[in-house]
């Protein structure tokens, strides 16, 4: 049996390699994530399993894989794997719904802290009052407590609902938004006020967004949208670039109709020189970096692995996404 690596984020596979290998698996990893979709079939043709990153999977690429009996996507969002073919085509689609959870959740703390503390903003006022010889925070000014202030958590699913325990304690009013929510889990998130979409935008100072990307919430955040917020307010977004309209966002803080923003994730990945929000001074731009640390690095490496083995003993991947399963 043969397993494929499409394209990847650590600096080696060479662990892969060897497990695998003692496993009498064949293994072959490329990077391949720019790469056209022809060149993309000639690598990954003969391949039983494949792992993929971010190199896009349409049905044009997935219909043509007539070896393959198994998909798995290296990481939490699956926008670029067309999950309608995998089932149309016999073949199995996992992904790693645990990944790095932990991480995105602290990240997004991070930015919330560092936009009403201003902290990133600060180091000027600090470079031109060390210049001029004495304090000026007038351009700094004004800076809220945060305490009592609404943080609005839109999708509350496994990082979204982090976050909330996490800040639970900090004197947050916190309100949620996730319509796709069981009830059995809202029971768990007691202290949490549940709000419609409109809701969370008129009354949150902070939201953070931590919603799947699809057809329902690509570009939730827009100019309409942002009109509904408080001129005080600022947007967290460590999910998918997608999730928000950058003109609307670049316009509405251009305009102060929100005091600011901080963005982890682009449309195109990195931004182009000219990206709009490079030219604005009221954002922090973070570069996709919510997902990394040692820890969870090597815990999604063991997690994929399990999922490989389980194809080379027939048994189901961990976290299957669409319907078709493998017993021998």
């Amino acid at each position: 049996m043969k397993a494929v690596v499409t394209d990847y984020i650590e600096n080696d596979l060479d662990w892969e390699a060897e497990e695998l290998k003692s496993k009498g698996v064949d293994f072959e990893c490329f990077q391949l994530k720019f790469c056209p979709e022809d060149e993309v079939y000639e690598k990954i043709k003969d391949a039983d399993i494949i792992v993929v990153n971010m190199v896009k999977f349409p049905e044009s690429l997935i219909s043509r894989l007539k070896k393959c009996r198994l998909i798995i996507r290296h990481g939490i969002g699956y926008d670029n794997i067309d999950v309608d073919a995998c089932t149309k085509y016999g073949i199995q689609f996992a992904y790693q719904p645990d990944y790095c959870k932990e991480d995105v959740a602290e990240h997004a703390i991070s930015l919330i802290f560092a936009c009403g503390r201003k902290v990133f903003w600060s180091r000027k006022t600090l470079d031109d009052s060390s210049r001029d010889g004495q304090w000026d925070f007038s351009r700094l000014f004004p800076i809220y407590r945060m305490q009592g202030k609404t943080l609005g958590i839109l999708g509350v699913g496994r990082i979204g609902s982090r976050v909330y325990r996490k800040l639970e304690s900090f004197g947050f009013r916190i309100i949620g938004c996730d319509p796709y929510i069981s009830e059995k889990r809202r029971s768990k998130l007691d202290g949490m006020e549940w709000v419609d979409k409109e809701t969370i935008f008129k009354k949150s100072d902070f939201l953070t967004i931590h919603t799947p990307l699809n057809d329902e919430t690509r570009h939730i955040v827009n100019a309409d949208t942002l009109a509904l917020m408080k001129h005080t307010a600022y947007v967290v977004n460590t999910s998918r670039g997608p999730m928000v309209d950058t003109k609307a966002l670049a316009e509405a803080l251009k305009e102060g109709k929100i005091a600011g923003a901080a963005i982890d994730v682009y449309d195109v990945e990195p931004p182009k020189p000219d990206f709009e929000l490079f030219k604005l001074n009221n954002v922090i731009l973070t570069p996709h970096i919510g997902w990394a640390s040692e820890e969870a690095g090597w815990e999604i490496r063991k997690s994929i692995l399990d999922d490989i083995l389980a194809a080379v003993e027939y048994r189901d991947a961990r976290c299957v996404v669409n319907s078709v399963r493998r017993n021998k």
